[in-house]
């Protein structure tokens, strides 16, 4: 099996894990040769003879009796082994002893905990649960780098060693301690692209109007204040500044490297780059992974390239990189960047321009602009770590086309949605996740369901339309969050009122009953005609002052959470006049939103009440989710880990795809503690009757076949009260049959889980029974599961209104359903084989639940390989 791993190191340098190969073995003899005596007695207890017979059990590991994994570094010539590290399985196949080893002049820097990370996620995909290590008390760099894993360590100290022992599994703990590394490696990785002293342009051309001479010209007209240096052929300068025929005859030390090369010109260029020392390239170039097969290879060489120098890439295929506080706009965008507090990462290069244009005609800013490109390395998830900590950046504002780690995404806009607000539009979804559907959960599922539980989880704002992403950005980034969704409307035209009360309603906002009080200080300060009703209608001949007048008492009404004021010119009063007078009044930090219907309107408002309302709208949702628990993962339920296992490796024997029959069904879900409603499979109807009888009438007879709709295949028979109903309903259905005992009363409910093949386990909930599908509105959230998660998802929607008891039916037990729900997400995670799960109906009962018909797909999941490991 190949297994190839990029890691980042805390200082920000990349380094690539692989698997050792036969052809390494001088590689891997040259590793250990170079060690100190001090760090080869340290990996040997001893001082070993390094020769052949050392090094190769560490060759060609198979992954499932031992797994190993060597770091390279790019070297003259080739590429450096600089470490080393290996598990083997121990007699005890659910234990594995653990070593490594790191080049002397590497230790300190994070390797030996990238490996051991690593080597826990693939000794866990082969079933080991423990790692064990011997350990000399004077090794204290290993000892550190067990204990700071965030791993729950044990040690006893034994004959002169430290025995280690810790399970690998990811626990909450763990995954923040990765969290943690990740975060302050990339933040020091991108260093160079937010914060150079020196950028070299690689292909700039003297030749105006072409893309490198764009560049340059915007690079130098921005202000940068750094050294810059255009590199072309011919050495002829570019913008009034001397260029160079190559960085080595420029001999100045560069921080970031723009290439803008022919595609075929660009790896020699980058490779003479990271000679040179260069450590971030943004490569403008097109003719990569966008054109093909061809340039999708020229692609991972690229990649390689610079993860074998350590270094990061934006792009390529992508616009550039500007930057407002470095002075510094790398890109060939035709106008310059206003400063501002927006971070801004666009996946596509002309839609960031034009929202961009878009934006700065709104008013708005910007601390950053990036355009990904390509993503073969620097990708948004990247972006948001450095962002995070970035005291210029207060909103940030993505357009994706793909994810390249979902999950991982989500953890990091998790984290940084408490902090500044994250706006996403996200195009390009498609119902992938649902194709070849067979159960209700995958039928409700898709990509699209997806991405809504992702942000959602996640707090990120989405946004429908690059329009609705601009209005959004203005609403967050200039006016305070509303405390909730009641509006209040001041206008001097009764039927802009109208349709913005429409707008209101629409966009899920709530129009705010005025208190007498409010009604009476404006009855005081409006002319007679006036409408002191909200909408508060100050008649087409108000004027600034009118303005200014109505609106304290509105603002000053507790039962208002915004205000949309809007204003039609007249003759006689100006939009800057009115806005003036807005701003004169003390708002008690609400948000109060302007919009002027107008040709011409001051920046900073809105031209129609429709996108005034959807922005605010999105300004509640972020406050709403603010306000929200951020949650954790609970502790793992008790499972049976090993029988589930079993169960799926038998099933998946002699195929790649196949429905469980429902005993095996079942034993997988009891592995899981998910409660069941007892039942007997049986081969005939004389069998199917005794097992009614032994169970208990009434009964339930349903069809065994795996994996069929019973309703719509007339499979089920329900609520038989005499053997002679059992009798007929068997014989009409056919054997082989489940037998049940009928359960009355409760919530009939859904719950499942699939498999989306970008997001990973979906876990769903929603109304269940035979119009599950009709009804819809089942939730989705991405395994794992917080507290929070799980408690939304069976109090939320139209199933949350089941369980607390609908129409006067008592209310169902939301303890044992947020239990199921965290049981499915734990089997989700843990088989990634579970294609679809659909338990329907789960009967939400006044204590307790139960699930009285389930259907499980397994499917062999396709290998895809991980390379970006943060």
């Amino acid at each position: 099996m190949e297994v190839v791993r990029d890691v980042i190191l805390r200082d920000g340098t990349t380094l690539r894990l692989r698997a050792p190969r036969e052809a390494d073995r001088e590689g891997v003899l040259a590793f250990f040769a170079r060690l100190s005596p001090e760090s080869l007695h340290s990996r040997f207890h001893g001082l070993p003879t390094v020769d052949a017979r050392l090094v190769q059990p560490f060759l060609a590991p198979d992954w499932d009796e031992r797994g190993d994994l060597i770091a390279t570094l790019g070297a003259e010539g080739g590429e450096r082994v600089v470490a080393h590290a290996g598990w083997v399985r121990l007699r005890d196949v659910r234990r594995a002893e653990v070593a490594f080893a790191v080049e002397d002049a590497l230790q300190g820097r994070g390797v030996g905990t990238r490996l051991l990370e690593q080597l826990a996620d693939t000794a866990g995909d082969a079933g080991v649960t423990e790692f064990v290590a011997e350990v000399l008390p004077e090794n204290t760099a290993m000892l550190t780098v067990f204990q700071a894993a965030g791993f729950e360590v044990r040690r006893t100290l034994a004959q002169g060693e430290i025995e280690v022992r810790f399970p690998i599994a990811a626990t909450e703990a763990y995954r923040a301690a990765v969290a943690a590394r990740d975060h302050e490696a990339v933040v020091a990785s991108l260093r160079p692209f937010f914060a150079p002293s020196s950028v070299a342009v690689l292909g700039a051309s003297p030749r105006a109007g072409s893309i490198g001479n764009t560049v340059v010209a915007n690079i130098v007209a921005a202000g940068f204040e750094g050294t810059v240096l255009p590199v072309n052929r011919s050495g002829d300068p570019v913008a009034g500044l001397t260029a160079h025929r190559s960085l080595a005859e420029a001999a100045t030390p560069v921080d970031l490297a723009v290439v803008c090369l022919p595609a075929e010109h660009v790896l020699a260029g980058v490779e003479e780059a990271l000679v040179q020392g260069v450590r971030a390239f943004c490569v403008i170039s097109a003719g990569f992974a966008e054109v093909g097969p061809e340039g999708r290879e020229r692609e991972e060489l690229l990649l390689e390239l610079v993860r074998r120098h350590g270094a990061r890439l934006i792009g390529p295929n992508c616009l550039g990189i500007a930057v407002t506080a470095a002075r510094l706009n790398a890109t060939f965008a035709p106008h310059p960047f206003p400063p501002g507090p927006i971070g801004f990462s666009s996946q596509s290069g002309a839609l960031g321009l034009a929202l961009l244009e878009e934006a700065t005609a709104r008013g708005l800013g910007f601390s950053a602009f990036v355009s990904v490109g390509n993503k073969a390395d620097v990708s948004s998830n990247d972006l948001l770590e450095y962002w995070e900590d970035d005291p210029d950046t207060g909103l940030v504002l993505l357009y994706l086309e793909s994810f390249g780690n979902p999950r991982k995404f989500g953890r990091i806009a998790g984290r940084l949605a408490r902090r500044k607000p994250v706006l996403a539009v996200k195009s390009g979804v498609t119902r992938a996740g649902a194709r070849a559907a067979s159960s209700h959960t995958a039928a409700l599922a898709g990509s699209e369901k997806a991405v809504e539980a992702l942000f959602r989880q996640a707090g990120v704002v989405r946004a429908g339309s690059l329009e609705e992403l601009v209005d959004t950005a203005m609403a967050l980034s200039r006016f305070p969050l509303p405390a909730g969704p009641r509006v209040a409307l001041l206008t001097n035209a009764g039927g802009l009122g109208i349709l913005c009360a429409d707008a209101c309603e629409g966009a899920g906002l709530e129009l705010a009953g005025l208190s007498a009080e409010t009604a009476g200080a404006l009855r005081a300060q409006l002319p007679a005609a006036a409408s002191v009703a909200n909408p508060v209608d100050v008649l087409g001949s108000a004027t600034a002052a009118g303005y200014g007048a109505a609106l304290p008492p509105i603002v000053a009404d507790p039962g208002v959470d915004a205000v949309l004021v809007l204003f039609v010119p007249a003759a006689s009063t100006r939009s800057e006049d009115v806005l003036a007078a807005i701003e004169a009044v003390d708002t008690h930090g609400k948000p109060v939103v302007p919009v002027v219907v107008a040709a011409e309107r001051p920046p900073g408002t809105y031209p129609y009440p429709e996108s005034a309302a959807r922005a605010l709208a999105r300004a509640v949702e972020r406050s709403a989710w603010l306000r929200r628990p951020a949650g954790s993962v609970p502790p793992r339920p008790e499972v049976d880990a090993a029988a589930a296992a079993e169960i799926v490796g038998s099933a998946l024997a002699g195929a790649d795809d196949v429905w469980l029959p429902p005993a095996e069904a079942r034993a997988l879900l009891a592995a899981y503690g998910v409660p069941l409603v007892p039942e007997q499979v049986v081969g005939t109807v004389d069998e199917a009757v005794v097992a009614a009888v032994e169970l208990g009438l009434p009964a339930v007879v349903k069809t065994a076949e795996a994996g069929v709709h019973k309703t719509e295949r007339a499979g089920v028979a329900l609520d038989l009260e005499s053997e002679e109903e059992v009798r007929a309903a068997a014989e009409r259905i056919g054997p082989p049959l489940v037998v049940q005992p009928m359960i009355a009363g409760g919530v009939e409910l859904l719950a499942g889980v699939v498999q989306d093949p970008v997001f990973g386990p979906l876990v769903a909930f929603g109304p269940g029974g035979v119009l599950a599908e009709l009804i819809g509105d089942a939730g989705f959230r991405i395994a794992p599961l917080t507290d929070a998660d799980a408690e939304e998802l069976v109090l939320g929607g139209k199933a949350g209104r089941l369980v607390r008891g609908f129409r006067g039916r008592p209310a169902a037990d939301a303890d044992a359903l947020t239990s199921l729900v965290h049981r499915l997400a734990a089997l989700a995670e843990d088989r990634h084989e579970v294609a679809e799960l659909d338990l329907n109906p789960v009967l939400g009962l006044p204590r307790g639940c139960v699930a009285v018909d389930a259907r499980v797909r397994l499917r062999r999941p396709e290998a895809a390989p991980r390379l970006k490991t943060w």
